[in-house]
């Protein structure tokens, strides 16, 4: 889908992609933008965020930070963790702590995007419910988590969960 670029007039002058642009009656378009530095090396900025980005070393990249396909790895994670300890908390679970972490594996070839990603949820809390982490992992993998929806579509997402309780043990 292309945007509709905006008229040379006074009323149409100006750049698309500001977030208060509309793409239609219904959506507002949300920006991020990046700048070169140096070499490889990205500013982005995301409201008043600055997020360094960087390639590999192997392609002119100075390890100044993460390259753009792990930064969406990071999106898949914590877009699922905020669901994830969002429900859990609803139903009364008392967790301690939650960590998520994203594993993509590659395409050998171009443009190696991701084929499969494996989300592995390590919830730690006291007599947690094994069932109400597993419905609260498929209602975010279903239901909440725009990241996982969009790269559902173009890799095969599967996920695993493992509990620590940290309960007082006499």
């Amino acid at each position: 889908m292309s945007l509709p670029r905006p008229d040379s007039g006074p009323e149409g002058a100006g750049a698309v992609g500001g977030s208060e642009d509309a793409i239609d009656d219904h959506q507002k378009l949300q920006n991020a933008t990046v700048a070169l530095a140096e070499g490889m090396h990205f500013v982005g900025s995301i409201d008043d965020f600055r997020v360094d980005v960087d390639a590999d070393e192997s392609v002119g990249g100075t390890g100044v930070g993460p390259q753009p396909l792990r930064l969406l790895l990071l999106s898949v994670a914590s877009c699922t963790a905020m669901d994830v300890v969002s429900i859990l908390r609803k139903k009364r679970q008392h967790i301690a702590g939650l960590s998520v972490e994203a594993r993509g594996a590659a395409a050998e070839g171009y443009p190696k995007s991701f084929e499969r990603v494996e989300i592995v949820y390590r919830v730690r809390g006291e007599k947690i419910d094994p069932r109400a982490v597993e419905r609260a992992i498929e209602l975010s993998e279903t239901r909440y988590c725009p990241v996982i929806a969009m790269v559902g579509k173009a890799a095969e997402v599967s996920t695993r969960y493992e509990i620590e309780d940290s309960g007082h043990r006499s």
